[in-house]
This record gives structure tokens, sequence and C-alpha cells, in this order.
């Protein structure tokens, strides 16, 4: 009987034991250490992270996610997607991006035809041609066409019924329907709802419950349920907080209609810090509730929008992560600690640090206070768009350059 009671640990449950055993043993050592030392251990190694990316440009000229480093660091850009093919998501890095602004309007139309083709009747689309079809894709063709200022409704059409599809009982959102919720597919659909301007028909209460319980103990983020953490969620389900954080009205409004039917106060189903009135003007002007008016000015908008008080998740935990766990000395970041550095998480780690270092601030412009910084005030990165992951300066001239230019 003993015996069938005390079985052995899964091969998940020794993977991560071994991950907290290597994580806790880099705080314990961080809290054992005098202050100064501690302090050495929380600094960004800016010159050697830009030391480490410029090697990775000989190899990887034009490829976002070092580009996307640089920008964050230095002070451009996002790979939309979740691996490195030469894909749809390429159209979205700076250099590509650049090139269009350099061709004009034939770059952009036969750009937009591209899309078009890439477009499937459910309302998703392809990463390429014959290629798969799933939210990553959704967000890659939404993304890029709402900064271009080349997004319409054909394009969007069904877009929203088939990210709804994908979203799990758990409450995040899978790569296609019936698939497990995935971090990275919930920023995608999250932000390609909110560009839409159909945020509203997702299911945000649960949508936000499943994202802010993946930070787990060693305080950064896995991807799913019942995994281990990693570096580069930290802006995939960091970015997905980012982007709920300015969504309290609505969400507060869903929760209000649960409360209605179960009988419960509506001031007791108000997220903290706001009530269910708060922000109650749309952040996407002019967009009614059928979504009928035009979308260029979405992107714009939502960041410049009214933001609750408080983030959804412990961003000083969060930067704890990164920079002691995540960040290599000798330059770059990575998965955990055993992992090697590597382009694709150095650019999504730094761009979860500077979204937690600007999560207390109500408005883009303003600068964090100190204490909103773990380390030295030097470790501050430039502030990014939470919809693109482009950084907001670069964002802001290549809205006024498309919208400028229709």
């Amino acid at each position: 009987m003993d015996e069938m009671t005390s079985s052995s640990p899964t091969v998940s449950q020794r993977d991560q034991w071994m991950v907290e055993s290597q994580v806790f043993q880099i705080y314990q050592l961080f809290a054992t250490i005098p202050p100064n030392a501690q302090s050495l251990m929380l600094e960004l190694q800016r010159d050697k992270h830009i030391e480490f990316l410029t090697k990775g440009l000989r190899h990887l000229v034009g490829h976002g996610f070092v580009t996307g480093s640089f920008t964050r660091l230095l002070c451009w850009e996002n790979p939309s997607t979740m691996n490195s093919k030469t894909t749809l998501s390429s159209f979205s890095t700076a250099a590509r991006i650049q090139m269009v602004v350099l061709l004009g309007d034939q770059a952009r139309d036969k750009l937009y035809g591209f899309l078009r083709r890439m477009k499937q009747p459910n309302g998703g689309f392809r990463m390429h041609v014959e290629g798969e079809i799933d939210v990553r894709a959704c967000y890659t063709a939404i993304s890029v066409a709402s900064v271009l200022n080349i997004l319409d409704e054909e394009l969007t059409q069904n877009v929203g019924d088939y990210i709804l599809s994908c979203q799990t009982y758990e409450g995040g959102i899978a790569a296609e329907p019936g698939s497990e919720a995935h971090g990275g597919y919930t920023f995608c659909g999250l932000a390609a709802m909110i560009l839409i301007g159909e945020v509203n028909r997702l299911d945000l209460p649960r949508l936000v419950e499943w994202t802010v319980f993946r930070q787990g103990k060693e305080c950064g983020f896995q991807g799913r349920t019942n995994k281990l953490v990693d570096g580069c969620y930290s802006f995939w389900q960091g970015g997905a907080v980012a982007l709920l954080q300015r969504l309290y009205s609505i969400i507060n409004k869903q929760m209000a209609e649960v409360s209605n039917i179960s009988g419960i106060p509506e001031e007791k189903v108000c997220l903290h810090g706001t009530s269910s009135d708060a922000a109650s003007h749309l952040w996407h002007e002019g967009m009614s509730e059928s979504c009928s008016a035009d979308f260029k000015n979405i992107g714009y908008n939502f960041i410049n929008d009214w933001r609750a008080k408080d983030p959804l998740f412990h961003s000083i935990a969060l930067q704890q992560y990164i920079l002691l766990c995540a960040q290599e000395q000798d330059g770059g970041l990575r998965d955990k600690p055993g992992k090697r550095r590597d382009h694709y998480h150095t650019c999504y780690c730094l761009s979860g640090l500077s979204l937690c270092q600007y999560s207390w601030s109500k408005h883009p412009d303003s600068p964090p206070l100190p204490k909103a910084v773990l380390g030295s005030y030097s470790n501050l990165l430039e502030p990014i768009h939470p919809l693109y992951n482009v950084v907001l300066e670069r964002y802001r001239e290549a809205h006024e350059f498309f919208v400028g230019a229709s």
C-alpha cells in the first residue's frame, strides 16, 4: 500500500525542483553579500549587452531580435513572433518598416496584398504561404497593418471570432482552437483584439486571473500552467498584464455583469484602485460598440489613455529575476540559470524589464520614480509601446509618418 501511495516524482517535478534550487541559491547568495556587492549584482550590464549584440549583428543583420534589443539599450523595434523563421513576422522588423517608409505607398500596397493573401475565411492568418494558421499570425498581420496605417475591415473581418475561439477554459489564449493556453499567444491575441477594437468580447476577468498567476515563486513568469519559469515571458506575460492594466473599465464592467447574475454587490467586484465608473471613457476614441470607426488611432490613443494606479503583477520581483537570474554578467540574457544566452531572450527580457520600470507611471512620458526601478537608476531603459513592443518614440514617429501620409 505504501508503495502505491508514494509514487516517484515526475520529470516535470524534478525539473521544477532543479530550477527552484538554482534560482534560490542565487537569491540566497544575494541576501548574504554586502550592499555594495548587491548593487553590482543588480547592475544592468549595458555595455556588455551591447558588445554581445554587436557580435550578433555580423550573423543576424536585419534580424529583429538583435535590433530590438539594441534600441532598448541605446535609446527600435520588435520581432512580433515567437520563432526565428523568415516569415510574415519579418515585416515587423525595423529594417523592413524603415524600407517601407523610404519606398512609400507602393511598398505598402504590396504588403497589404500579401496580408490579404494570408487571410483565411475563418478570420485567421497564415504565417507564410502554406504556413500555419494561428493567433501569432493574426497579431503579426494586424500589428504591422496598424503601424503602417493599412488596417481596414477587409483585414479585420472575422479575426475577433477566430481569436475568441482560441480563449480556453483557463482564461488564457491558445495558438489555435482546442490547444493549451500559452503566454505568447495570450499576448498576441489580446493585443490583436485591442487593435481591432474588439477586446471587450474576450472574458477579461478570467484572462487576468490566468495571466497574473503565471508569475511564480521564482519571481519570473512561466508560459503555461505547470511549466518552468522563462525569461522571455517577462514580456509575453508581463506585456499582457501591461495591456490589461489599461482595460480596467471594461474588466470591471464584465465583472459587474457577472455580479448582477450572482447577486454580488457591484462595488465588491471591482479591481483594486478604481471603481466601475473610473476611466469609463473608451480608449479607442470614435469606436462604437460595433467597432465601425477607422483603426488608425487605436494604438496611439491606447498608450495615452488613463492607466490603473497599481500594476497587476509584482514588478520589483520580476526585475529581480531578470537582473539576477536571466542576465549574464558577460553580456546577453537567457531563459533561466543553466541556459545559454541568446538574442531572442535578450530582446524579450529587456522588453519585460522596461515594462516593469514604467508599470507604476500613469503617463507614458513620466519618468518612473526611483523606487520603481530595481537597482541603480542607471538601469532605466527606454519606454516601449506595449501593443507593439517598439520603443515609444519610434512608434510615435511611425504613426505621424504613416497617418500623415494617408
